[in-house]
């Protein structure tokens, strides 16, 4: 890590809510980033090991890890790994004074937002950082907008999905009725309650909200 007065205070304005995670048992490189990452108005945490981070809680607010390659125990790569298998999708960026090609690709393509080298400059860390909390922000504005909508399916009425299903294969409310053997009238209703419940303003608006439930329920 290489200080910089200048670096650190040019830090991305955008990540002043953010919060970073570091795992690392040098102790005064662990100070050095402390102050690093608070000379730019980010919530710091540290961690000597990966147990403890393990017994932490994740800040509820957009956040990132910044994780040592050599630590006691696991590695810092096969510790990315294990959050990936558990489902702790915070994103990653891994440092090392023992780098490598093949140890950079590997952490790479197990989702690092990036792998940097010690001494590392200053304001390469803060840009790391700034891009891990962007996509932490990202993903958590699109996992709330999944559960609202998820929601609002689920207020519908089995009948009603069944309608949905329908209506967002592109079918008319005639072959509906056909189809679930109700009067197309009937159809017509469940429908309107259908737009009503989901706050659907079109039919291509309900189309991408069925296919955004879909991909949901095929990520989990």
């Amino acid at each position: 890590m290489t200080t910089s007065a200048k670096g650190a205070a040019s830090g991305p304005a955008d990540t002043a809510a953010g919060h970073v995670l570091v795992i690392d048992d040098d102790a005064p490189l662990r100070a050095a980033m402390d102050g690093l990452f608070r000379s730019v108005g980010l919530q710091v945490t540290m961690f000597a090991a990966t147990a403890d981070f393990l017994r932490s809680k994740l800040p509820d607010a957009p956040s990132c890890l910044v994780l040592d390659v050599r630590l006691p125990g696991v590695s810092g790569l096969d510790f990315q790994t294990q959050l990936a298998a558990a489902n702790i999708r915070i994103p990653v960026i891994i440092m090392t004074g023992h780098g490598d090609i093949p140890m950079s690709v590997r952490a790479m393509k197990a989702g690092a937002v990036d792998f940097l080298a010690k001494p590392f400059r200053d304001q390469d860390m803060l840009d790391a950082v700034a891009a891990a909390l962007r996509r932490d922000e990202e993903r958590r504005t699109a996992e709330q907008a999944t559960a609202a909508l998820q929601k609002l399916y689920q207020s519908l009425t089995p009948r009603e999905r069944e309608i949905m299903d329908w209506v967002t294969r592109g079918l008319m409310n005639k072959q509906i009725a056909a189809e679930v053997n109700l009067s197309e009238i009937t159809v017509k209703i469940h429908r309107g309650q259908v737009m009503k419940k989901m706050a659907a303003k079109s039919l291509a608006d309900l189309v991408r909200m069925a296919e955004a439930l879909k991909a949901a329920a095929q990520g989990n």
